[in-house]
């Protein structure tokens, strides 16, 4: 700690420069996606500042702080992916080059905008690995962490951190929020008002990412302590990660993270009272489904709209293909109509449709293109016939209260009319968290009976408002919430639900 201090109040009387990165990928090891280089679109410099400063995301906040202290901003790597399948090791290699090289060359602190659950073919530590290399080339280095809710906390993530924060909403509507708080603590600490001390743990246990929103119970009352402690300044931070069951690794679980001013006693207090509250609340954080037919039926019973129907078997924001069909399938079999769906991925019938142009009438297979061997489940496309009523190039800003500002690239984007259905198809997967995705193609969906999309939690973001009702649909798809179809080799034991420790 002396010699953290030594170096922070050389650099107090200086323009400080300052490393700000972001590395983001959550790991879906059940996901038949891949996840080479190009899915991060890896920026960097002034480019990788213009895209995100003044957005709501991770590296928005660092960039505010930043500018805040009048830093020189240095920006070897802005990457981030859609939740998908293992990293490709070259991609991985790649993107923490960058990192380390420019960290490497010289800098007063670094700002890092990580997941917290990424996995690569040949680790499963993604974050502690980046930050164990840093520490190999800059053993003093002050480091802030910003992380997601969804994360996997590992000692080396800790041991290699100077401050670490995490996500407190469920859809995350404060990413910003998240940088900004590590980054400030950690200027803090540069300024020499305080030392950071960190304390973590976690519990063996399963939370179900349909259950654990922190906006609601089980998990209001414990991510709303940790809040309190952290205003009152009893604490310097605290952050409750529920964990993300769709990954076969060892260090899945439901963890905590204080830090604290020089003494760590009271972030221990907290910590023990933080994880014995979950752990005994740890029933209540498991997701009790139903058949998809009862579902859709329910919802047929429902009165006004839009009635949302939440497709969270095959979620992009989870690893999901956005491609399995059984929902609108389920839905078109009952009758369903005045209906907006998607988007769907299937890049494919996007091809074939804007060959075809608009207004064409086309009969095609959509979806169904992805196979899932991991939970063996074959593609299933469905016939469909309809018309083109819009084709754009899927790119729109960011309006809602989640990820604002951000550009959205869907890739070309096409509408299918079926008279009951309209059926937006892209080439590209993207979680519908915000109107836009069917906005930017001419469709209210405010206006609309039933709004059929593929999401879990972040659709709440820009739907739950518009919504009259909301129905979960459990379709099929490698984002399931029953855990019984996935088989978990390489889980630590025992681990909750499976075993009760």
């Amino acid at each position: 700690m002396t010699d953290l201090k030594d170096r922070m109040s050389q650099t107090m009387n200086a323009r400080r420069k300052i490393v700000v990165a972001m590395m983001m990928h959550e790991t879906n090891t059940f996901s038949p996606v891949p996840t080479p280089l190009a899915s991060f679109r890896p920026l960097s410099g002034q480019a990788a500042i213009a895209e995100f400063r003044d957005t709501n995301t991770q590296l928005g906040g660092f960039l505010d702080v930043a500018h805040e202290i009048g830093a020189e901003i240095i920006v070897p790597l802005a990457a981030g992916a859609h939740p998908s399948g293992y990293v490709e090791k070259a991609a991985y290699e790649d993107m923490c080059g960058a990192i380390v090289g420019a960290i490497r060359n010289g800098c007063d602190a670094a700002f890092l905008a990580l997941h917290g659950a990424m996995v690569a073919e040949h680790l499963d530590d993604g974050e502690g690995e980046l930050l164990r290399r840093i520490r190999a080339v800059a053993p003093r280095l002050p480091i802030a962490v910003g992380l997601d809710f969804h994360s996997h906390m590992t000692a080396a993530m800790i041991e290699n951190a100077t401050v670490v924060t995490g996500y407190r909403t469920y859809p995350h509507i404060d990413m910003g929020e998240t940088g900004q708080r590590a980054g400030r603590t950690l200027v803090r600490a540069l300024n020499g008002e305080v030392e950071p001390v960190m304390v973590w743990g976690s519990r063996p246990m399963m939370t179900s990412t349909l259950v654990h929103a922190p906006s609601r119970q089980p998990m209001k009352d414990i991510m709303d302590m940790a809040i309190a402690a952290e205003a009152s300044g009893a604490v310097l931070n605290a952050s409750v990660f529920g964990g993300f069951p769709h990954a076969d690794i060892p260090h899945t679980s439901l963890s905590a993270v204080i830090v604290c001013d020089r003494r760590a006693d009271e972030g221990r207090v907290l910590l023990d009272r933080l994880l014995g509250m979950a752990w005994d609340r740890r029933a209540a954080f498991l997701y009790t489904g139903a058949p998809l037919a009862e579902q859709i039926a329910h919802a047929r019973t429902l009165g006004g709209g839009p009635i949302v129907l939440v497709d969270h078997g095959d979620n992009t924001a989870s690893g999901g293909t956005q491609d399995v069909m059984s929902v609108i399938a389920e839905a078109m079999r009952q009758g369903l109509g005045d209906v907006v769906a998607g988007p769907i991925c299937d890049p494919v019938t996007v091809k074939r449709v804007v060959e075809a142009g608009t207004a064409a009438s086309v009969t095609l297979d959509l979806g169904g293109k992805v196979d899932m061997p991991q939970i063996n489940l074959l593609g299933r496309p469905l016939t469909v016939t309809g018309k083109v009523t819009r084709i754009t190039d899927g790119e729109f800003v960011v309006t809602g209260p989640m990820a604002t500002g951000t550009r959205v690239r869907m890739g070309r984007t096409a509408v299918l009319d079926t008279g009951s259905m309209q059926i937006v198809v892209a080439e590209g997967r993207s979680e519908p968290f915000d109107l836009g995705v069917f906005t930017h193609c001419g469709i209210d969906p405010r206006r609309k009976k039933y709004v059929l999309i593929k999401s879990r939690q972040h659709f709440r973001a820009g739907f739950e408002p518009i919504a009259r009702h909301i129905v979960m649909c459990d379709g099929d798809g490698c984002t399931s919430s029953d855990l019984r179809i996935f088989t978990f080799r390489n889980r630590r034991r025992p681990l909750y639900p499976f075993e009760d420790a």
